[in-house]
Parts: C-alpha cells; structure tokens; sequence
C-alpha cells in the first residue's frame, strides 16, 4: 500500500467474524444436571473477591438465607490457574475500601500483603537526556495509600473468601452468559481437552451449566461476557468504552527506591497527530525490588508504535537506568486499562439477575491511576445488593432489581470522584500541552471547566499513519532490554501449543492494520503473512503466545477466553 494512503486505514473497516450472540445462550444441560448456586461471581480480581467476602459476611449473620441458598450460596469462577494469576497492575492502592471491606474484622485487614505505605513520590517531565522534577498534580499525589502486589493481595482475598464460605472453581473460563425469559440465569464454562481444530482429545471434558439467582460479572478490562450482556442488554454508556495498554515489569535491585515515580513525556511524541497519550510509573516492593511499567492509549495512531518497545526504550533513559543498575529482571506482565471514565459507564449497573462490578462497570479513574479500590468498593456494594435481593419475598430477576446499587455507585464517592475527572483523559487527545493545560482547569475546578463535555473516539476507528518509529527502539541486550517473546516465558505463561484458537480477526487486511497489530501486541500474537499484491496480507496467528491483555479487542480484533488455567502466572505483579 502506498505510503500516501496509509492515513485513511483504520482497523474499524476490517471487523472479527464474531457476533456478542454467540456468547448468549439458554441453558442445555439437563436440569439434574446442571450446578446450581445462590450468587454466582465471575472474575477472581478485587472486585468479584471482594463480592464474595461481603456476601459471606452477610450470610454468616443470617442462616436462614444461607440455607435456601442451597449447598453452594456463593461460588466464583475464575479462568487462571487461581485468582491474581491474571492480575496485573501498579499498583498503589487507596485503602479506603479494604478498610470498609474488614471493618470491625483487625485481623484480616492486618494480614492483606503491602509494601508499606507510600513513602515519597516525585513526578518528572522526561526528555531524552534529563528528567525535570515537577510539582506533582493533585490528582497524582498519593500519600497514605498503600503500594502492593495486586497478583499477591488477591490470593490473599481469595483465601478469606474461602475461609467465609465461598467456592472458589479456578481454571475455569466463563464462555456464555445463560439468558432464559429475559434475565441471566448463570453462565456456561469452557471446554477442556481440544485440539487447534476443536476436536476432543483423550482428556476431553465439557463445559457445564452452572446457575443462579444472581450472577455478577467482575471479568475486569474487556471483559468478554460482560461485552456481550452490554449488546444483549441495551446497556452501553453514552460514550464509547475506550482503553490503554500498560506494559510491566519486575526487577531486584542493588539499592532501594526511596519514593514513588511517575513520568510524562518522552519517550512519546507531544503533537496532537500522534495521539501518543500515556507516561510510566516506578514503584519500590520492600528493599530489593521496583516495579516499572509504561502506559499508552490505545487510540494512538502509529502503526509502528509497541507498549513493550517503548518500555524498553524507556529503561535506556539515564534516570531509569541508574535505578535498574546492577539488577535484574525477574517478572514480566502486559494487560490493557478501562479508561472511558464517566462517560463510557453502562447506563445501568444491573439487568435481571445481574450486576456488574469493578472494570466491568467501568470503574477505573485513570486520571488518579487507580482503580483497585473502586473495585473492592463496588464489589462490596454488589454483594450487599444481591443480599438484598435474595431475601425473601425478593426477585433479582425483575427489572429494576438492582437500580438501587446503580445509585449508591453514581451517588457515592466513586461516582462522584470520576464526574470530577470525566474529561481529563479526552483533553489529552488535543496533545500533550493544550491537554495538560486543560486537565489542570479541570483539576482545579473539580470538573466545572471547561464548561463543555468531551468525547470518546473508539481505540478501533484512529486512522493509521507510519513515521519509521521502529527504528528508535533498542535492541534486546538481554540485560536492561528484552524481546517480546523472553518477556511471554517471563510471564509464566501456561497456554499448549494445541489449543483452538481464541483470538478473532479478520485473517486478510490492509498491509496497515497487519503491522499495527503485529506492534501492539507484546507477546508476538500476530505476523505479516501472504503479501496478495493489491494492498492486503495474511495475518498469522501464534494464539498460545497470548497472555490475555486484551489489546487486540480494544483495536479490531476479538479475544474469546482460551482453555481455563491458560494464560500467565503472574506471582509478582
């Protein structure tokens, strides 16, 4: 394809051959045969664990509604080997809602795994050679929040889950949402035991129908049920769902960090063409190891741009290196980050006979970095709603069941602290200065200015554009530097080679869109195939790579949940 046209590709124009019905189903299993609970959680993250340690609290002081829960009142599935094994983040947390969760409950609370509380933090305007200390803005100053290892903190809610009475069913992938008469009833897990073309091998076992009263959706970012009960449901925000791509790692390292660090500008370009919104973060886990990550937005426009290669780039900066001088790396993770804010909320946080919790409902403050407590927060308020309902004389399944919940979020201070921020993320669309000037109006306005609302432009309709920027990346020394595919071994990652294929796409495009792809993704799902000679190609698939970060769904593609227990292990992130 010639250079001149490559500005009007966008991946939109070349959709998956995947419909949201195929993930909708009525129950098949026999009714003898089926698994029947009282509140079923999907997403073994903060949110669904949270959810579940709440419901146990409540049930443990009422029997009576325990009992007609049945043998299981609360059961969770999660598709990785266990919960936090998917789980990637920061992470510096509020402890506003982990407080809530354990109150009056010391014990507990003292025994959730930290590095401590925040000790300093600085903020730092990179170019390629200096890095300028800044005043940290409001929004970024994080004192008396906790800084954790989110894969660590989540085995650790599951254990407490446990302990209170829920069934926890790892490696479990969550494939239908089971809709019967206008309410969701539950959802069918996965198959194990197929072969690349879907074939049962020797230790073949199907999915199953497991039911309930109330089902809750905690999937987390791009979550694949929850996409399809948006569709099914009606219940789309007023603006598009939008995402960035965080790249992460690990590292023990000689000297201890003393603070927290962000950072802005390089190695991302400042024009508004571009579109290359995003920065790093830095933060130390006890005397001997930091972690580091870089963020994009994933309505960038490059098709040479990579998380994974700009993190690397990252590291060569002489502030960074001096602080991984001497180390090693020793973990290595990739998942994409909800960011549509206020704006891109479901217009409801429930339908009969659910609710959605955490990224689910698209609670993530991006401006702030946080969402792990709005998770645990929202997962609370979720298990206290599906209480609610199952008491007697109650129906979860009428509409309007959980309008109540959907209130408490909206009216609450998570609610209240995204409307605060509701445009931030969009301001930076015009560019790094005129979107830095206006996030600070809106900071110090609490949202009032500009008086106009922005919009969400969806990551898959950003028109392509190539500028060569590939070749500023490093290559891999294997020392400061890695490639993509040392990095997916770094991840622990668990998926047979002989596996169906999980990722939709369509397999013929524009030489554009192939390569765009082929960028993104950090675990070299995706290569240039057949060149057909009139501007397309053939995209290759190596899906066993794939450590479910989500990206490809946010830019054109569709991840499917793979065979349960696939996936990373992430131990520490």
């Amino acid at each position: 394809m010639a250079r001149g046209a490559a500005a009007a590709v966008r991946a939109a124009d070349f959709p998956p051959p995947f419909s949201s019905n195929e993930a909708i189903a009525a129950p098949t299993d026999a009714l003898d045969e089926r698994i029947e609970v009282g509140v079923l959680i999907v997403g073994g993250g903060p949110a669904g664990l949270s959810c579940a340690i709440r419901l146990g609290q409540l049930l443990a002081d009422d029997p009576a509604t325990a009992e007609r829960l049945g043998e299981v009142p609360v059961a969770l599935v999660e598709k990785g080997k266990q919960p936090g094994s998917h789980l990637l983040s920061g992470a510096v947390m509020n402890p506003r809602a982990i407080r809530r969760l354990f109150s009056g409950r010391p014990e507990q609370l003292g025994g959730v795994p930290t590095y401590g509380e925040v000790p300093g933090e600085g903020v730092y305007l990179l170019t390629r050679k200096r890095a300028v200390r800044i005043p940290p803005p409001p929004t970024l100053r994080n004192h008396g929040n906790w800084i954790v290892s989110i894969s660590q903190m989540s085995r650790y809610l599951a254990e407490q889950a446990e302990a209170a009475g829920t069934f926890v069913l790892p490696e479990t992938s969550a494939d239908r949402l089971l809709v019967e008469h206008g309410r969701v009833v539950g959802i069918r897990s996965g198959d194990k035991g197929r072969g690349k073309e879907a074939e049962p091998l020797g230790n073949f076992e199907p999915g199953a129908d497991i039911v309930a009263r109330v089902t809750v959706l905690a999937e987390g970012t791009a979550g694949h049920l929850t996409g399809a009960a948006l569709d099914h449901f009606g219940l789309h925000g007023r603006e598009p769902q939008i995402w960035e791509l965080g790249v992460k790692e690990v590292w023990r390292v000689a000297k201890p960090l003393d603070r927290i660090v962000h950072t802005l500008g390089w190695p991302l370009r400042k024009s508004a063409k571009y579109r290359e919104f995003g920065g790093s973060w830095i933060y130390p886990m006890g005397a001997d190891m930091v972690s580091l990550g870089f963020v994009i937005g994933l309505d960038y426009r490059d098709v040479e741009l990579s998380a994974h290669d700009l993190l690397q780039e990252f590291k060569t900066h002489p502030f960074v290196r001096e602080i991984l001088d001497g180390g090693e790396r020793v973990a290595w993770g990739a998942k994409t980050i909800t960011s549509g804010g206020w704006h891109a909320m479901p217009s409801r946080l429930g339908a009969p006979g659910l609710l959605l919790a955490g990224e689910s409902a698209g609670l993530v403050d991006l401006a702030r970095l946080k969402g792990v407590h709005y998770a645990i927060e929202s997962g609370r308020l979720a298990a206290e709603a599906a209480y609610r309902s199952l008491q007697r004389g109650e129906n979860p399944g009428r509409i309007g069941a959980f309008d109540a919940y959907d209130e408490e979020i909206r009216t609450g201070y998570l609610g209240k602290s995204l409307r605060e921020v509701r445009n931030m993320r969009q301001a930076f669309e015009k560019g790094f200065f005129v979107g830095g000037g206006l996030a600070s109006a809106m900071t110090v306005t609490k949202g009032k200015l500009p008086p106009k609302e922005f919009h969400n432009e969806p990551n898959v309709t950003a028109p392509l554009l190539r500028t060569d920027r590939a070749s500023r990346y490093p290559s891999a020394d294997g020392a400061l530097t890695f490639d993509k595919l040392s990095s997916v071994f770094a991840s622990g990652n668990r998926t047979r080679d002989d596996q169906p294929n999980h990722v939709r796409i369509e397999r013929r495009v524009p030489l554009d869109v192939a390569e765009m792809w082929a960028w993104m993704c950090p675990a070299q799902v995706y290569e240039v195939g057949e060149d057909h000679g009139d501007g397309t190609v053939d995209v290759m698939l190596t899906p066993s790579n794939c450590v479910q970060c989500g990206a490809i769904t946010a830019r054109g593609g569709r991840l499917t949940p793979p065979e349960g227990g696939s996936g990373p292990e992430y131990t520490l992130t």
